[in-house]
């Protein structure tokens, strides 16, 4: 018996008989592994790009912070491809069953809600005082912001590809819709738990708060266009802005040194967000909840309308 459960549960098979917890458990394992593989291919790849540019690694030589920052960006498309390749190999399975589909004009859409979002967030917090506008930094650098874009629409694509394509994508239509929502977002959760632990205590529950409506937000794009596209363009962009227009921390990092706008926290505090940054703010989180709850009655408000037809 033990035996059997564990074959099933095994991430190399597609096997889906099984009761619904254990097969969310099974996917959670899927995107374990793409995520290990992706991230070892990835680093890899880096460090054979510093090898090659005669970086001795033994003596701790490196990029700019920049650089490397901008390497690990599009040293994360690793996991995208294992994602896919898991998708069609294991899984067995077009990609349009994982979001991937022609519906591109979708990243748009979320780019924009994105943008918007962004500047309720921000606005809002600044209404507060506990954020502040320091004017523009004249150093910024166009070249490198245009690449440091492409590594943030890479970077915000691999999440959604591992998350609402691997996870919500293999679930969706197998589990009740709350679970599989819900291990989207635990596998969403779990690479920012790092950088959130090494927060102060108090921005910890914000953080993961904030989290799961995000989550929820792209889950419910996700399915209610039924394209991945939107929630990729909404993540992207949303990072994008945050680190590299308006300077300011993004799940814990430091805004990057090629920032246009001088955006900075007035002390640390739950309207900001503290060091980890608005992410963890707790105005954001209400406006986000408040998308999110949107969001979330349009899906409900599909299906609904899906069940109806379908019965007549």
């Amino acid at each position: 018996m033990r035996h059997s459960i564990i074959k099933k549960l095994s991430p190399f098979n597609n096997r889906t008989d099984m009761p619904a917890a254990l097969l969310v458990v099974k996917k959670l394992l899927a995107f374990i592994l793409c995520y290990a593989a992706g991230m070892a291919a990835g680093n890899a790849v880096i460090i054979g790009i510093m090898a090659a540019c005669g970086k001795d690694l033994t003596q701790g030589e490196t990029f700019s912070d920049s650089v490397m920052e901008m390497l690990g960006l599009y040293g994360i498309a690793g996991m995208l491809i294992a994602s896919i390749i898991y998708w069609k190999l294991i899984e067995k399975r077009k990609l349009s069953e994982m979001g991937v589909n022609g519906r591109i004009g979708g990243w748009f859409i979320g780019a924009l809600i994105g943008i918007g979002l962004l500047l309720v967030c921000v606005a809002a917090i600044a209404l507060t005082g506990s954020i502040r506008f320091e004017g523009l930094f004249r150093s910024a650098d166009v070249t490198v912001l245009l690449l440091m874009f492409g590594g943030y629409a890479v970077q915000g694509a691999t999440e959604e590809f591992l998350c609402r394509g691997l996870v919500l994508g293999s679930l969706r239509d197998r589990v009740p819709l709350p679970a599989a929502v819900a291990a989207s977002t635990a596998a969403f959760i779990v690479p920012h738990l790092g950088m959130l632990s090494a927060s102060e205590s108090k921005y910890i529950l914000s953080g993961l708060l904030n989290l799961v409506v995000i989550s929820c937000v792209f889950c419910f794009l996700t399915l209610r266009t039924n394209s991945i596209w939107a929630a990729c363009g909404l993540h992207s962009v949303w990072n994008f802005v945050l680190s590299c227009i308006l300077g300011l921390n993004i799940s814990g990092g430091d805004g990057t040194e090629t920032a246009l706008i001088n955006m900075r926290t007035v002390g640390e505090n739950l309207l900001n967000g503290g060091s980890y940054g608005i992410e963890a703010s707790i105005v954001s989180g209400i406006i986000i909840a408040a998308l999110a709850a949107v969001t979330g009655y349009m899906v409900i408000k599909t299906k609904g309308r899906e069940t109806v037809n379908g019965v007549q």
